[in-house]
């Protein structure tokens, strides 16, 4: 299944080489949850029952959780056309009330969600430009009366192709401006526009827009997956790991100081050199099936088996350009020794 809102870095373009590699594990951990690309993209056919996600970022956290337990209720919050007002006013809301309510319901119960705040939060993050949303970097508080010249940090929605709601298809600016919620069926989800429907999800009611029927289908994917938000060593102890006969682990931690800062609300340039240090540890444990990602050169890996690729060029020119150029064709997949192996690739095989 495809996620319903762009995530730097996805890996969904390879998601069949990791499992390729990962096989049909019964245990899979997914430290770094992003969009959820590798595990929305596991095959129909694997067996494994026990799935973990974890993401240090709460309003992403926040958004799997309540996509699981409320699809309806986060769709209708998602159901929204683009607007630069409503943008800056539930910006100002998430990263101020919301923010608070959200780390308060988080820390006293592990299973706290709300729904509001995970569909202005997916309808918001496909309606900005740029790095930085619900981030609360910058002047993100209400000016006081009397304020010189503070202000508060605006951002402009998407205005071109880019700019495309929770489908990802908002229309051009000359269409009448349908928004997430268009009245045009299960077209509105078919990739790029065209084609067949995302998947074998339906609208299960006339009088409901498509995108309740989506939303309902990931729910459907996600139902017994554990949803975790913390730190992300929390979900690969020993204890964590326990349970099968073979586990697969993707790694796939914000990059070291070859890119740029800041594309994450929740952002760590040091964070992949442990994550590293965590495989080496553990590569001999013959359990273990570990993907880890990174740029080349990034890890020193002895033993392990490596896969270039290139990302998207879309994910280049989104990511700001300049060295970006070159970095995306420096892509890389490091396979433990344990992993089952994947078909060689190129960095001309994924990508243009």
């Amino acid at each position: 299944m495809k996620a319903p809102f762009v995530w730097f870095g996805g890996k969904r373009r390879v998601a069949s080489w990791v499992w390729d590699a990962l096989g049909d594990v019964d245990n899979y951990v997914e430290p770094f949850a992003g969009s959820l690309a590798v595990l929305l993209e596991r095959p129909e056919w694997h067996t494994g029952t026990t799935e973990t996600v974890n993401d240090a970022d709460q309003y992403l956290a926040n958004f799997w959780r309540a996509l699981q337990a409320d699809p309806e209720a986060v769709a209708h919050y998602a159901d929204w056309p683009v607007n630069e007002s409503d943008l800056f006013a539930r910006h100002l809301w998430l990263v101020n009330e919301g923010r608070e309510r959200m780390v308060a319901g988080m820390e006293a119960d592990p299973d706290w969600y709300d729904a509001r705040i995970a569909g202005w939060w997916v309808w918001g993050i496909n309606s900005w430009i740029g790095s930085g949303w619900c981030s609360g970097k910058g002047p993100w508080k209400r000016p006081h009366l009397g304020t010189a010249g503070q202000g508060v940090n605006r951002q402009l929605p998407h205005l071109g192709d880019s700019g495309r709601g929770v489908n990802r298809k908002l229309p051009h600016l000359g269409d009448p401006g349908r928004g997430v919620n268009q009245p045009d069926g299960p077209k509105a989800f078919t990739r790029g526009g065209q084609g067949a429907p995302v998947n074998n999800w339906h609208n299960p009611s006339p009088d409901k827009p498509s995108l309740y029927g989506y939303m309902e289908a990931l729910a459907a994917r996600l139902r017994r997956v554990r949803v975790c938000c913390g730190d992300w060593s929390r979900v690969i102890t020993d204890g964590a790991l326990s349970y099968g006969n073979t586990v697969g682990v993707f790694f796939d931690p914000p990059y070291g100081d070859v890119r740029m800062a800041d594309l994450y609300a929740t952002d760590d340039l040091t964070i992949a050199t442990d994550v590293a240090r965590w495989c080496r540890e553990n590569e001999n444990n013959p359990r273990y099936r570990i993907v880890l990602c990174g740029y080349e050169g990034e890890h020193d890996m002895p033993g392990w088996e490596v896969i270039a690729y290139s990302a998207s060029a879309s994910y280049q020119t989104a990511a700001g350009g300049g060295s970006n150029k070159v970095n995306r064709h420096k892509e890389r997949l490091w396979l433990s020794p344990s992993c089952r192996g994947a078909r060689q690739g190129t960095m001309w095989e994924v990508g243009s």
